[in-house]
This record gives C-alpha cells, sequence and structure tokens, in this order.
C-alpha cells in the first residue's frame, strides 16, 4: 500500500511519474538525467499552475533561468514504480534571484529519492542579459514562497 509523502517542507506543487522502461540506464535503474527532466518538468507546471507560461514570459520579455543546480541523488527507482516530485519556491529577492527545491519520493514506500534545489535569475529573453523581474513575476511567483526570504 502507497506510503503519506513525508515532505520536508508543507503544501508543495505535485506532479506524479511513472517508471517506464525508456527511463533505465544501463545500470538497470532510472537514469539520474530522468530525475533532472523530472524537475523541469515539475517547475515548468508550477509556473503554469501560478499562471505564468511561455507567451507571458515572451510578452514581458523576461525570463527565470536557471543558475546553479545542485542534484542530491538517494535512491534508485525502478520500472514500474510510481515516484512524486514535491517543489517549493523557497527564496526570492524580489529583483533578480529565486530559488526552487524539489523532492522526489517512491510512492510505495515514501522513501526520498532526490533532493535538489535551483538557483534561478530573472533575463532578458531577447538578450539573455539579467533584468529586474517584472512585477507579475513579483506578485505570482512571490505568493508561492514558502520560506522567508534569503541573502544569494
Amino acid at each position: 500500500m502507497p506510503q503519506a509523502p513525508n515532505w520536508d517542507r508543507p503544501a508543495p506543487f505535485t506532479m506524479d511519474f511513472s517508471v517506464n522502461s525508456s527511463h533505465i540506464d544501463g545500470i538497470g535503474h532510472v537514469n539520474n538525467a530522468v530525475y533532472v527532466d523530472w524537475c523541469q518538468q515539475a517547475g515548468w507546471s508550477h509556473s503554469l499552475a501560478l499562471d505564468l507560461n511561455l507567451e507571458d514570459y515572451r510578452r514581458l520579455d523576461a525570463a527565470m533561468v536557471i543558475r546553479r543546480a545542485d542534484y542530491d541523488y538517494i535512491l534508485s527507482a525502478y520500472v514500474g514504480q510510481e515516484c512524486v516530485m514535491g517543489t517549493w519556491l523557497t527564496a526570492s529577492d524580489g529583483k533578480l534571484i529565486m530559488e526552487r527545491q524539489f523532492q522526489l519520493q517512491r510512492k510505495i514506500d515514501g522513501k526520498t529519492l532526490l533532493r535538489a534545489t535551483w538557483q534561478l535569475v530573472s533575463v532578458r529573453m531577447s538578450n539573455g542579459k539579467p533584468r529586474r523581474m517584472p512585477p507579475e513575476f513579483i506578485h505570482r511567483y512571490g505568493q508561492a514562497v514558502v520560506s522567508t526570504p534569503q541573502q544569494f
């Protein structure tokens, strides 16, 4: 019977993933790059849930891009297993930088398989240079931050 998730932080945005044979590497477990892709999918889905999509990014000539990413691969997942990814926005300076954290759990036993942290920076899409977050980013992303702001 599946275990209830034991999240590191309250009220994550969650996304379910099913392990299939295309996720498996030569060692027989989910390839690390798949976990990275799942983080990308969950992070973008969270943005969409906050009502910020690619068209908004284009209209505002602004995007949040990964400046730094840290992944802690804890345990493996295997074909047929069900997983759930939780993600939170955990910090924002309200100007240029935000932090997003992830936690991936195996549903059957509630074990954490991965923890990850991204540092994101606001850039101008037209030239890739840093720019202040537009008010829409500050409002929509800011309302989702679950921790007190920190210094970057």
